[in-house]
């Protein structure tokens, strides 16, 4: 019988009808469900040479797919092993002995226990990391793609592999899979991810039956493709080959975008020298039906293209079908074609989605953010009163030194709305990646470090003896002057109820021997009760930027406030950061960072999630939520600042993510001169130090 390979090439050939070639299609899947991975990478292989006619390579992809999930009954080991015999018997001398399937082991470390799926790169299975097994890790098991045969063979395959897995690993985001390492077993290279529990998106628009759902059903995951793309986007990598089959539905509710095996760079930093040897476009190809007409022209890659792609999946998940019956955007844009309007989109969404659409790049929605916002997948609840809420994509997702960031305001002078934002990821999204570089900070998908010695301090409190002296408002003044010396510190005394009070943030040692030191000199001070948070040397540039707006919202109380959910700024890895906010008496202009653990700043608001950030008097909103902001490692302490001001800080936005000294001298200069020109009292700050915690085994 002659080979898959061998069969296309005949019908292209032009000796087999197409009637003919789909029956020995038919006929090769039902001998052999196997058959569906080899013939998918044959076709696929054939793409990027010898394309088929777009409906024929339709076509066959259908009949794979259908025998795919009417397979499902078979086990997955005896397809597997199926595959592995067929192939052990195509192959001959030291090849035959590398070849491994399900039961075997990749360097006496991972146990392949079950193929989860092939595509057009590797096949991917689930496998016991025996590592973690002994170390009583509570998830032992991660998933390895493995290398397709056609590309063992290939001297860049080694490069792919450690391309991708390079790539992913900056992609740190709750909706991307979280990738750990690439090795080699002999000829065997394989990539390490984390383990997804659920089904590809694919399966689900191709059950019988499906015929689109609701946009409330489908706004999550529109949401989570979207967002897993803008985040890549920001990071200079356009997916390329974005499908229903490299989105995969967890069982958990989350949504991941995975294979970035062939992403290519359209932002080309100078000093990557990678780009000039190596394109790992020239080992994969495209998928007819959901890539650009841009992309069959060999144009460079372009965030535009995946908006293309997320517009056709989108309008597959709303509706069932495919906007253009499958045909490649080319031959559907040479018949002519036009995609209906769904039913339930009203015009602006329809607008939106219509434009993402379009065959021409030029004319084409510009971003993916531009996209959600225009679809409306993104509850638009403003976090500030007249401000238009922003696409809460990639953008939202910042990592900072564990803390996987989204955004989401909940509330507002009563009004609550959800927005969905990708959040958290801990893996969770989140992952990690770009924690170790100032530009790529790593918020996202969930932890903060906070150290520990957050909430109070030290706390003295003692009757005041009627004998002892009474601090008066000139004593007050006295100490505030004082305290305002104190070096990593920012502190405010007061006397309410006629007892004095300092409250505030600290340096531990010698600063906190200074605050007694000048608690003894003022009437009453014996008596003082102390509120202070102990403040680490690392925070301490942060805390002494900001101590005269803090001291000047504290002392004139002026009602600007962030804290965290719970109050004692104490979490666990896993739980969500949830942060309140409220504005002073006056109407101002908010702005909230983020001061991670690696020395980058990350900007929340502003930002290309939230640009505008007007707000009213005496305003109050929530930031963060369930599944935003998830809590994971490195763990200690962070500072995160609310500095209200009467004028926009900068004229634009910084970057999502900068040095923190660079940003510091930045807004110091700033600061100066809107005090010089709107006075000291318009300008106030707040901020809270977070202690983060590894999860114990019991929990």
């Amino acid at each position: 019988m002659m080979s898959l390979a061998q069969l296309i090439q005949t019908f292209q050939s032009g000796a087999l009808s197409r009637e003919a070639f789909f029956a020995e299609i038919d006929h090769v899947l039902a001998v052999d469900a196997a058959n569906c991975a080899r013939l998918r990478e044959a076709v696929d292989a054939t793409q990027t040479v010898h394309p088929l006619p777009d409906a024929v390579y339709a076509e066959v992809l259908r009949r794979i797919e259908y025998r795919q999930d009417n397979a499902a009954t078979v086990d997955d080991s005896t397809r597997i092993h199926e595959a592995l015999a067929a192939a052990r018997s195509a192959a001959t001398g030291d090849d035959a002995e590398h070849l491994k399937g399900i039961g075997d082991t990749l360097n006496g470390r991972f146990v392949l226990e079950e193929c989860l799926g092939v595509g057009g790169m590797g096949t991917v299975y689930k496998a016991l990391d025996l590592r973690k097994l002994e170390a009583s890790d509570r998830k032992p098991y991660i998933a390895i793609k493995v290398l397709n045969v056609q590309f063992r063979g290939q001297p860049t395959s080694l490069i792919a592999l450690q391309r991708e897995a390079r790539k992913a690993q900056t992609l740190a985001h709750r909706n991307i899979v979280t990738v750990y390492d690439f090795d080699r077993d002999g000829p065997l290279v394989y990539l390490t991810m984390e383990y997804l529990s659920g089904k590809p998106l694919s399966k689900l628009l191709r059950a019988p039956g499906f015929a689109g759902m609701s946009f409330e059903k489908a706004r999550p995951i529109i949401a989570g493709m979207g967002q897993a793309l803008a985040y890549a986007h920001e990071r200079g990598f356009v997916h390329c080959d974005f499908k229903p089959a490299n989105v995969f539905l967890t069982d958990g509710g989350d949504v991941k975008v995975i294979d970035f095996g062939i992403a290519r760079v359209f932002q080309r930093p100078e000093e990557d020298p990678d780009v000039t040897v190596f394109d790992p476009a020239t080992l994969g190809g495209i998928t007819p039906a959901y890539a650009s007409p841009e992309m069959f022209e060999h144009r460079e890659p372009d965030p535009r293209d995946d908006v293309y792609a997320l517009a056709c999946v989108t309008y597959e998940l709303l509706t069932g079908k495919h906007p253009f019956n499958r045909k490649s955007a080319t031959q559907a844009r040479s018949d002519k074609m036009r995609a209906e309007r769904p039913p339930g989109l009203d015009r602006v969404q329809w607008r939106t989605l219509s434009a993402a659409l379009s065959f021409d790049r030029a004319s084409r929605t510009a971003s993916v953010n531009q996209f959600l916002e225009g679809m409306g997948v993104l509850t638009h609840a403003s976090a500030f009163p007249g401000a238009r809420v922003g696409a809460i994509g990639v953008g939202a997702v910042v990592v900072a030194a564990g803390l996987w960031v989204g955004y989401r305001v909940l509330s507002g002078h009563g009004q609550t709305g959800a927005r969905p934002s990708m959040a958290a990821m801990a893996p969770a999204s989140a992952t990690k990646a770009a924690s170790q570089a100032p530009a790529s900070p790593v918020l996202a998908t969930a932890p903060v470090a906070v150290v520990a010695s957050v909430p109070a301090a030290s706390t003295v409190a003692a009757a005041p003896a009627s004998s002892a002296p009474l601090a008066d408002a000139a004593s007050i003044a006295a100490l505030n002057a004082t305290l305002a010396r104190i070096p990593c510190s920012a502190l405010a005394a007061s006397l309410p109820e006629h007892v004095l009070q300092v409250r505030g943030f600290a340096n531990t040692g010698e600063n906190m021997a200074h605050v007694h030191d000048a608690l003894a000199q003022t009437p009453g001070g014996q008596a003082a009760k102390l509120d202070v948070t102990a403040v680490e040397n690392h925070n301490c540039e942060v805390v002494s930027a900001f101590a005269p707006y803090w001291r000047a919202n504290h002392l004139a109380a002026g009602g600007a406030t962030i804290h965290t959910r719970p109050l004692d700024a104490r979490l666990t890895q896993g739980m969500p950061l949830v942060v309140d906010i409220t504005t002073p008496h006056f109407d101002s202009y908010v702005n909230v960072d983020y001061f991670a653990l690696d020395g980058s700043v990350v900007h929340l608001v502003p930002s290309n999630v939230e640009r505008d950030n007007q707000a009213p008097a005496g305003f109050s909103a929530t930031v963060g939520g369930s599944g935003y902001w998830l809590v994971d490692k490195p763990f200690g302490t962070e500072m995160i600042v609310l500095l209200i001001t009467p004028a926009p800080l900068f004229d634009g936005l910084r970057p999502a993510s900068e040095s923190r000294s660079a940003y510091l001298a930045a807004v110091g200069q700033q600061l100066k001169q809107m005090q010089a020109h709107y006075g000291a009292g318009h300008i106030v700050a707040d901020f809270v130090q977070i202690t983060t915690h590894a999860r114990s085994d019991t929990q």
